[in-house]
């Protein structure tokens, strides 16, 4: 039995196994998503999810699902599923599911009669193209396989209907055919590895509804295009690969691309597995450029997740030169802000004003996994432009005031990661001195200092010293209140006195302004009011305005986003600060917060963590279903946790 494995009892429990998705991605853009049993409950979700750049910069669903059906003495039995009105759903093929696995790819077993079908999917890294492979395990009379396509050809964020434009024009090609339904978009091959027969039967199904976009408050109904069906004759032991991609496919050669699509995957049969095998899918490459996605299923490259996740998903899973690699594009569209020259790169968010100061620690910790020497070599003059241009005040909202801390205009735009809005303001105006932005920018003064100094450029290093120094005492003296832990932000007399998470960088952080008994206190503080099996509150109980429910409309979801919510990611810093603070002995507490964890591989988006929990038990995944941050914090306290062990 396999690590990630659903019997039959879970998978015809649809209350059970709809909840439950599945992800993968091709590494340049292009994903499938859907349900454990093939029932898509979003509109994101799609069997063939692609970006297509002449069009805009989202993804497009051009194959929605794929239908089949088993017949066997001319009685049909359809595996498919799909959501209708009234919560009726057809044609109810998840009561034909035995099992469902996911170690190197995700595999449905089907039990019809005497009929035992196995389905397995792989997307090919690096090329828009998805391969299904069906095995005939077992069969007591002659077999035939029906494909009936659904068709999109739309924006993620967008509905397809019914409509007189669609062309249903398509041509027959090697074992298969291509159409598209717009001129707009490209032209979508399907093709078998071998012979068979297209019937040709246009028809729309109406009404299909996507559940989760209702419970978010959004529109959820969707027609679909049907061109037809294949048809085609299977054997006992025998496999058929059904292949779609966006250009016309050797069909000898699906079998072999098939395996060897599989050899190249890495088994989901452990905790940490499963991590690294999610960490892989965020990344993208496109037109040369290497970029970390946030999440999925709709979120883009984001400056600030790139460089807070970006240790995690290369240098904790052991791949430094992919590190390099995504540091090469991210590098060029720093300079690039930097120097106010037009964007060229798909990074977005890149003036935020904690963005530079995340880099810096991405930095080192490159710098910790290699050498400091390797980092000084490779990145040093980088992290010298970086540091210059706060100090001299070229950024246009990250201000170094005479104290030697960083001010921030937050009232009208969020700065931080807590970036929630309702018409356009912030729910959260953190504004003036903010705790991690001072927290990353003393940890980058000293790391930039002591870098120098061992490179030979103690001028440089003495004045960041000297700066430093002066930060410290100001952090201290601003953030640290009579109870112990750090305020928010402070602008001006406007102090804001709420217990949330972002002190924890302080005591996380290889450099910091507290000292060890003052960084024992904030960890207390967080411990005891923040802490949950999930991930860190976004905001105490005890605080004001408290919400810990991700659930309803936009709006009202908006308004808890950050209001209580527990997020995954600060986990991993609260557990680096933990065994900051308590070193070996704290190691079993750590392992034991990570259990938490272990059990979210079998929910939400199976083999990954979702975007963010509630605050209050029973603690239920909420918002994006694969979230990069999470992952690679997890990663980065594994290896740590096995740098203690060694």
């Amino acid at each position: 039995m396999s690590y990630l494995h659903f019997d039959r009892t879970l998978m015809v429990n649809l209350e059970e196994s709809l909840p439950r998705e599945i992800l993968r991605t091709n590494k340049s853009g292009a994903y499938h998503c859907t349900t454990i049993v093939d029932c898509n409950t979003r509109k994101y979700h799609g069997l063939f999810v692609i970006p297509v750049p002449e069009l805009d910069d989202e993804n497009h669903v051009l194959l929605s699902s794929l239908d089949e059906t088993v017949v066997q003495h001319g009685t049909e039995f359809n595996l498919g599923l799909h959501k209708y009105n009234g919560d009726h759903y057809s044609p109810n093929g998840h009561k034909y599911i035995r099992s469902f696995d996911c170690e190197k790819v995700p595999v449905t077993t089907y039990r019809v009669g005497g009929v035992v079908l196995a389905k397995e999917k792989v997307f090919v890294h690096h090329e828009n193209r998805i391969l299904i492979r069906y095995t005939l395990v077992e069969a007591h009379s002659p077999t035939v396989l029906r494909f009936r396509p659904f068709l999109a050809f739309r924006s993620v964020r967008e509905y397809t209907h019914e409509n007189m434009q669609a062309s249903r024009e398509y041509q027959e090609i090697e074992n298969g055919i291509k159409t598209r339904m717009y001129a707009s978009y490209p032209e979508l091959y399907m093709q078998l590895n071998k012979k068979n027969d297209f019937h040709f039967m246009p028809d729309w199904y109406k009404g299909i509804e996507y559940p989760k976009e209702q419970e978010r408050g959004y529109y959820f109904n969707e027609d679909l295009y049907v061109p037809g069906y294949f048809e085609v004759s299977i054997k006992k032991g025998e496999s058929v690969v059904f292949s779609a991609g966006i250009f016309e496919a050797n069909t000898r050669q699906l079998k072999r691309l098939f395996e060897k699509e599989v050899e190249e995957r890495t088994p989901r049969d452990s905790f940490y597995n499963c991590l690294k095998n999610s960490a892989h899918q965020f990344h993208n490459k496109q037109e040369g450029n290497h970029y970390i996605l946030a999440g999925y299923p709709w979120f883009k490259c984001r400056a600030r997740d790139l460089f807070v996740s970006l240790p995690g998903l290369t240098l904790a899973v052991d791949e430094i030169s992919e590190f390099e690699d995504v540091m090469e594009t991210a590098q060029e569209s720093i300079r690039g802000y930097m120097n106010d020259l037009p964007l060229v790169s798909k990074i977005y968010e890149m003036e935020d004003p904690d963005v530079l100061l995340w880099a810096v620690w991405a930095l080192q910790q490159y710098a910790k996994e290699t050498s400091r020497q390797q980092c000084r070599e490779k990145y040093g003059l980088l992290l010298e432009e970086i540091i210059d241009f706060i100090r001299r005040r070229k950024h246009n909202n990250l201000f170094l005031h005479a104290n030697g801390l960083l001010y921030t205009d937050g009232k009208e735009k969020p700065v931080t990661w807590m970036n929630s809005t309702v018409n356009g303001k912030p729910i959260v105006p953190r504004t003036g001195y903010i705790v991690e932005i001072n927290a990353l920018w003393y940890n980058a003064l000293r790391f930039v200092a002591e870098l120098n100094r061992e490179g030979g450029n103690t001028l440089l290093a003495d004045s960041l010293d000297e700066l430093a120094s002066v930060t410290a005492a100001s952090f201290v003296e601003t953030f640290r209140n009579e109870y112990g832990y750090l305020l928010d932000y402070v602008d001006g007399n406007m102090m804001d006195w709420s217990v949330r998470p972002n002190m924890i960088f302080t005591v996380a952080f290889d450099y910091s302004p507290l000292d060890v008994k003052q960084k024992k206190q904030v960890l207390d503080v967080v411990t005891k009011e923040l802490l949950t099996p999930k991930g860190l509150r976004s905001l105490s109980p005890k605080s004001g305005g408290y919400n810990p429910n991700y659930v309803g409309p936009q709006t009202q979801r908006d308004y808890a986003y950050h209001q209580g919510t527990a997020w995954p990611w600060l986990m991993g810093f609260y557990m680096e600060a933990y065994l900051c603070i308590y070193k070996m002995s704290g190691l079993s507490f750590v392992e034991h917060h990570l259990i938490g964890f272990e059990e979210e591989m079998t929910t939400h988006c199976i083999g990954s963590i979702p975007e963010l929990f509630d605050g209050n038990p029973p603690f239920k995944g909420r918002g994006a279903i694969s979230f990069a941050m999470n992952v690679a914090e997890i990663l980065r306290i594994l290896k740590l946790l096995s740098k203690y062990n060694i």
